[in-house]
């Protein structure tokens, strides 16, 4: 019994680290993608495709996740893990050999399709195992990650550049992805794929909902019936994958849920288009706008560090992201175009911007870890699993709240004029999951009457 117990023991702490690796793994994909952004952009001549360029990763996550489940019970843990793999190292390479935006977004696509593929082994499955002390340190330890890319990341990502041009450093993220992603593997070995998102039944009948409406968002190209359908179609899947009184706000958890999708629309979306709005609408060189790219996620990080420390029973969710949705509302007004110059602004410029995108990861810092936990607190009435049942809702909130985020940031800020808009749009989404965070905190019992 004791040996058994040790040896679960010793599996959760390997699972915590490769899940800790998967979330820098993440970062360092994160900060590659986006600083190289403007540069595939113009190499590929496709400023009027960013939605193509930013969502088609996410979109192929979504289009395997209903299948993933199916894949791991027909061809096998081992099979399934060398497929994905490969595939997802030949998207890449498909993607970084592309010279037109569609192939380069078909290779996105095709190791999006292979990471859904592999994320049967991932952390909403891998999480469940995590007693709720391990799971919350592996949340802060997760938020640390993003430092050190944050710190050293875009400017990497730009020596490479320069070094051996865009299309080889796009291959970088590869085998760290992989590292994280068989520490994962090892830990949870034969029970991977007993309880995935990706086999979760709720995700077959709706799940392609959110990748057909962002798909449709995407490929309107500036027909407004078809993307505002869309982005209905994008709605209507995201509050059927979502556990019930999600959509209401009722009270407590699913509020927080809530408030995490809309934050992923609202942060994840600006994030895949900062670099462009600096070289864009601020005019600066692609080197300032690497260094504003690390910023808010440096100070992401570096705030929920100290929070946890200093006054972890203090959380802020609400007053946190509306820190974050003004300073984002800041970056759209202070960009300097027209639309905005008639209001009185006057752009930023790269100190400005600078200190208006650290504000918005502090924000992030201040509201983010308590929402996660608001998310995740059982309320006492369901099963001992129910918290985490809770995390892999949170994880599923944030993926089908960021790819809307990208694909209709992405589609808007491609047509003339439209990059503040789409910021515009980002900060008043943040705005709305700051107020769904105000009824993130469960009620307290009611008192005797008399």
């Amino acid at each position: 019994m004791a040996t058994a117990a040790t040896t679960r023991s010793a599996g959760d702490r390997l699972l915590a680290v490769g899940i800790v690796a998967l979330e820098f793994a993440a970062a360092v994909s994160t900060f590659v993608a986006s600083t190289l952004l403007p540069v595939v952009t113009e190499e590929l001549d496709a400023r009027d495709r960013l939605g193509l360029l930013v969502a088609g990763g996410t979109l192929g996550l979504f289009v395997a996740l209903p299948l993933a489940g199916t894949a791991l019970r027909r061809l096998g843990a081992g099979r399934t893990l060398a497929l994905g793999t490969v595939v997802y190292a030949g998207g890449l390479v498909f993607a970084a050999t592309a010279q037109q935006a569609w192939v380069f977004a078909a290779g996105q696509f095709t190791a999006g399709l292979a990471g859904g593929l592999l994320a049967v082994f991932g952390i909403s499955a891998a999480i469940r195992r995590l007693d709720e002390r391990l799971r919350l340190k592996v949340v802060a330890a997760s938020s640390a990650m993003w430092i050190l890319p944050a710190m050293a990341g875009p400017a990497a990502t730009l020596a490479l550049e320069h070094a051996v041009g865009w299309r080889w450093t796009l291959l970088v993220p590869v085998p760290v992805v992989l590292a994280g992603r068989l520490l994962v593997v090892r830990a949870v070995s034969g029970s991977a794929g007993s309880s995935s998102i990706a086999d979760d039944e709720r995700l077959r009948p709706a799940g392609l909902l959110v990748p057909v409406g962002a798909a449709a968002m995407v490929l309107a190209d500036g027909v407004w019936l078809g993307a505002a359908a869309g982005a209905a179609c994008a709605v209507a899947g995201t509050v059927a994958l979502l556990p019930a009184g999600t959509a209401r706000l009722r009270r407590g958890g699913p509020a927080a849920l809530a408030a995490m999708t809309l934050f992923a629309a609202g942060y994840v979306g600006a994030d895949s288009l900062i670099t462009v709005l600096l070289t864009d609408g601020y005019g600066v060189t692609l080197a300032h706008a690497a260094i504003v790219l690390g910023a808010a996620p440096f100070a992401w990080g570096l705030t929920s560090l100290v929070v946890a420390r200093v006054a972890p029973e203090r959380q802020v969710p609400a007053a946190g992201l509306a820190l974050t949705a003004a300073a984002v509302g800041l970056l759209a007004a202070g960009s300097g175009t027209p639309a905005f110059g008639t209001l009185g602004f006057e752009t930023l410029g790269f100190g400005g911007a600078l200190v208006a995108w650290a504000v918005a990861g502090a924000g992030v810092g201040l509201g983010y870890p308590g929402l996660y936990l608001r998310s995740t607190a059982a309320t006492g009435t369901g099963t001992g699993t129910e918290a985490a049942e809770l995390a892999a809702a949170v994880i599923t909130a944030e993926a089908i709240g960021g790819l809307p985020g990208r694909a209709g940031g992405g589609a808007l800020a491609s047509i003339d004029g439209g990059l503040p808009a789409a910021y515009g749009a980002f900060a008043v989404v943040l705005g709305l999951a700051a107020l769904a965070a105000t009824r993130s905190r469960a009620a307290g019992p009611r008192r005797p009457a008399g």
